[in-house]
This record gives structure tokens, sequence and C-alpha cells, in this order.
């Protein structure tokens, strides 16, 4: 199998692991997915295009998102919600020195307490991937949602 369909299949796998985590509410397998020094945010498509630093979650170790979740499930009050991913378009961009940086678009659906479904979310991840005793893992995850609103607490990762 050609060494570049390879890695694009596992990085698509990755990120459908990950979505799931999140969609089926394990949420303390979360930062599992990513490097004990990682960076995570989520970012308005607005201020990521304009190079301004004002991501509404941001995170830079994997402690800080064990603490996040920690605090969703003992500390945070908000409405239970599901939330379900939709993603598409996984493209990767570079490999170099052992990272590898793609893009991949996402739609996230959200259910409340009363059945009621919409689009929570739409926007792209900009993540960096390495590998770490041979398996991957999300050394940097950006999350840049299209509109410059959050349309309700974001207390869930995205």
């Amino acid at each position: 199998m050609d060494e570049k369909l390879k890695t694009w299949i596992e990085v698509c796998a990755l990120a459908h692991q990950y979505v799931s985590s999140l969609d089926n509410d394990r949420l303390e397998e979360w930062p599992t997915f990513f490097t004990p020094d990682c960076h995570y945010e989520i970012i308005p498509k607005e201020n990521h295009d304009a190079g301004l630093r004002a991501p509404v979650i941001y995170c830079i170790n994997q402690k800080m998102l064990r603490d996040r979740v920690v605090s969703l499930r003992h500390a945070n009050i908000y409405e239970k919600h599901t939330y379900r991913h939709a993603i598409s378009g996984l493209v990767l961009n570079d490999e170099k020195d052992g990272e590898i940086t793609s893009t991949c678009s996402y739609i996230v659906a959200l259910t409340n307490l009363a059945g009621e479904s919409s689009v929570y979310q739409t926007g792209v991840y900009h993540d960096t991937v390495v590998r770490r005793e041979g398996v991957l893992k999300y050394s940097k995850k950006v999350a840049v949602y299209d509109t410059l609103r959050v349309q309700t607490l974001l207390a869930t990762p995205i």
C-alpha cells in the first residue's frame, strides 16, 4: 500500500475515534488522544484568520484537558446534551520531522433533553499529529468554527 495512503487511513481512524469518544460521552478518553505537551483550542474563524489569539477554549497540555473533563463531570452546571459529529474532507497537508499536519471539516449536531436537534457548530480542524510509541496522537488540535459567536454555553469539547 502507498505510504501516504496508509498515513491518511491512520489519521482518518484517529479522527473518527476522537469524535466517537465525544459523541458517546466517553469524555475521560478525550485527553488520551493528545500528547502530554499538547495544544488544544476552539476559536472563531474571524479571529483565526486575522491572527487574533482569542480562543473560547485554550489548553496547553494534557493535564488541562483532564481538568476540563473533571470540571464537566463535577463542577460545571449546564444542560445535558448529546453531540453527533460528522467529519469529512480529511487532507494531509504536510509530513516532516515526524509531524503530520492535516485539515478536516466538521459539523456538530446538538440534541437537548427535550429531544430537539440542531446544528450547533460547523468548522474545520487544523491538526498536527505525531507518532508516540507506535500510536498517533494529536500534538495540536485547533477547532476553527465558522461563526463569530457560540450559540449556547460551550461545555463539551468539539
